[in-house]
């Protein structure tokens, strides 16, 4: 399948947005606030070359944003439209955004997936993250629009 990789920029938010919502599991992982178009702007300028979208005929099909805080990384969010999955292109999008941390001198990535997203956990698994049991998630919300999850 031809498509290619490219930086993120906030003119692809709206686009983002709508790739978000074509899947339960990605809606549900979205909040008001850091997913808006003002929070999403604030994330690439603090991460403008960690975040990837995979486009095939001008529209994208694929995003993985990724940052770090200088000593480690986290996945915020990583999609693929249904209509475009079980060809690669979630690999490719994890690998470069892996490659372009590294240039960052980021030698560690985490990310969060629902315990019942099976396909999401398997996925991760196969990529070489494994499962932290020794570790609680904390959270607290700073924000009274965001909420705090279950």
């Amino acid at each position: 399948m031809d498509y290619n990789i490219r930086k993120v920029t906030i003119q692809d938010y709206d686009d983002i947005y709508e790739l978000w919502n074509s899947t339960e599991q990605s809606r549900r992982a979205l909040n008001p606030v850091d997913d808006s178009r003002e929070g999403i702007d604030r994330y690439l300028k603090r991460n403008p070359n960690t975040c990837f979208a995979a486009e095939k005929d001008e529209r994208i099909i694929g995003v993985i944003l990724t940052g770090h805080d200088g000593r480690r990384a986290i996945v915020h969010h990583m999609c693929v439209h249904p209509d475009f999955r079980r060809k690669g292109i979630a690999g490719r999008l994890v690998a470069t955004a892996e490659e372009a941390l590294q240039k960052e001198g980021i030698q560690k990535i985490f990310g969060l997936v629902f315990k019942d997203n099976d396909t999401a956990n398997d996925f991760w698994e196969q990529q070489g993250y494994s499962l932290r049991t020794n570790l609680n998630y904390r959270n607290k919300s700073l924000n009274t629009e965001i909420p705090i999850g279950e």
